[in-house]
């Protein structure tokens, strides 16, 4: 007979979740970076190059750390991943401070870089700890437990730069010293409130040890039977052997979790055919495949390569948007102060912050509404991201009126917002949830590259437009010149984007019918 829940459990959940949230809200700072870049430029007398060397390495962080932290977050414990995210993210962002205070020749671009990158590895570490934690604790709901701290993180950048433009307008180390203290220890606070709750016991929870292991060789816990099976015996869990779960376990198991981190839709209800069309897919993606083996999979390279046309898109309008105001400002109305300058790029980041937080909540409904109610493929809101995407590089390309670089901000950021609200759904429905964690920091090294590729290029359009002051400074007068150049390449990048998600789209479409048809032949 099934345990019911006591209210100690379900109070622990929703606090886990609280807390998973708090720290998803100190993990998206990296997206800030446009707030302070060039300010910070300008101080230490950096090319814009150097600038987007030094935000890049921040995103190398954000993701080439998933393998490792996932392997930790997976493995070892989430309280573990969000402790180093705590060390990581002061060890990144108080150096940075300390050079921007002592100025030029303070400090190399690669000490610089290297410390970036930590505060990106600090994000990584503490964001997945929190998402763990979070899908864990309600496996029935994990899209809605998840959008919480998904929609956090899209708001990260504008929290702390509201505060830092309402607390202290204009002062960039003030703005680093909020994001060395109020990142690291947000997540240290809220470390301790992070439980994991067993869900393995029928309909009754137990508070586990967040370390993996630990929770899997206990031998206090037990484990219910559920009313469905045959006999309701308990077991200790330790002495019972590893047994495949059948069928129908499997099939809803897949369907709850094909809705991870895809926001509060996968509540709603399914009609017959849709639901279905959508167990069939989830049955047939069930495997769990991780490691080397997602190389020999054509589905792994077919996201990776739609993932990094898209991400760098978005990252290199999220690491410049500062440089593009500056430079639309500078020729729209060289009277403009410094620090009105710099309140709009804080407005900017804000911008793209809240398109991104929307675009989450977006796709999350949307994805399940696809999937749900339509039977169609959760690659329709990547096409949309796409889309998005592509109509922002247009106006990008256009747009010479400061007051207007809003439509770039704000469509960027919803696109941003709409891919990564959906992609972690798609990477589950192709892989399995078992190793989820590990599979998305090996998706996550495509906007590695791309963004790269894409910052590294956006840096050498706007310095070849731009010419070194008498103080050391550089500096673009050219306006829309300054980086138009850019902007194009992104707009094919796009392009490309959505041709690759209508290819996604007609192969998946073409797999679930051949295996409808061998499941029906099969029956």
């Amino acid at each position: 007979m099934a345990v019911a829940e006591k209210p100690s459990h379900q109070k622990t959940r929703i606090v886990s979740v609280v807390a998973a949230t708090a720290i998803a809200l100190a993990c998206g700072t990296n997206y800030a970076y446009s707030a302070w870049a060039p300010q910070f430029s300008e101080k230490l007398q950096l090319s814009t190059t150097q600038s987007n060397i030094i935000g890049t390495a921040g995103n190398m962080g954000m993701y080439a750390a998933g393998i490792p932290v996932g392997m930790i977050t997976d493995r070892k414990s989430p309280r573990l991943a969000a402790l180093i995210g705590v060390f990581s993210l002061f060890a990144g962002y108080y150096p940075i401070r300390i050079a921007y205070d002592d100025g030029a020749g303070s400090m190399s671009v690669a000490l610089l870089s290297f410390c970036s990158f930590l505060s990106g590895v600090g994000s990584c570490s503490a964001f997945q700890a929190a998402m763990k934690v979070a899908t864990l604790n309600w496996p029935t709901h994990r899209g809605t437990a998840t959008a919480f701290p998904l929609a956090a993180f899209g708001l990260s950048a504008f929290f702390y730069t509201f505060i830092a433009g309402v607390a202290f307008p204009g002062n960039t180390s003030s703005l680093l010293v909020l994001l060395s203290f109020g990142t690291s220890m947000v997540v240290l606070a809220a470390l301790p409130f992070l439980h994991v709750v067993d869900h393995r016991t029928g309909t009754g929870y137990a508070v586990l040890p967040t370390n993996e292991r630990t929770r899997r060789n206990s031998n206090v816990l037990h484990q219910t039977i559920s009313n469905g099976s045959k006999h309701s015996s308990r077991y200790s869990s330790s002495s019972i052997p590893h047994m495949e779960p059948n069928n129908d376990e499997r099939d809803d198991d897949s369907d709850e979790t094909s809705s991870l981190l895809s926001g509060p839709g996968d509540l709603l209800p399914e009609d017959d055919a849709a639901s279905k069309a959508s167990r069939k897919s989830n049955h047939s993606h069930c495997l769990d495949v991780t490691g080397l083996a997602l190389l020999y999979k054509f589905e792994f390279w077919q996201i990776w390569v739609i993932m990094g046309l898209l991400t760098g898109v978005g990252l290199m309008t999220i690491n410049n948007v500062g440089h593009d105001a500056q430079a639309l400002w500078n020729h729209w109305d060289p009277s403009a102060s410094k620090d009105f300058v710099a309140h709009r790029q804080l407005w900017h980041v804000s911008i793209i912050s809240l398109g991104s937080f929307s675009g989450r909540l977006l796709s999350g409904i949307g994805s399940d509404v696809i999937v749900k109610r339509l039977g169609g493929s959760r690659f329709w809101c990547v096409a949309v991201a796409a889309t998005v995407f592509l109509i922002a590089q247009v106006c990008a390309t256009r747009i010479e009126n400061p007051n207007h670089l809003w439509a770039v901000s704000g469509l960027c950021g919803l696109a941003y917002g709409i891919l990564f609200g959906v992609l972690p759904a798609v990477v589950v429905d192709a892989f399995g949830p078992d190793n989820f964690a590990v599979n998305w920091g090996v998706m996550t090294l495509a906007p590695v590259v791309s963004g790269n590729i894409f910052n590294l290029f956006y840096g050498a359009v706007y310095d070849s437009h731009s010419e070194v002051q008498a103080g050391g400074e550089f500096n673009c007068d050219e306006g829309l010149i300054c980086y138009k150049s850019a902007y194009y390449v992104t707009l094919v990048s796009s392009a490309l984007g959505i041709v690759a998600c209508l290819w996604a789209i007609q192969t998946e479409h073409a797999a679930k019918h051949k295996a409808e048809e061998l499941e029906d032949h099969r029956a």
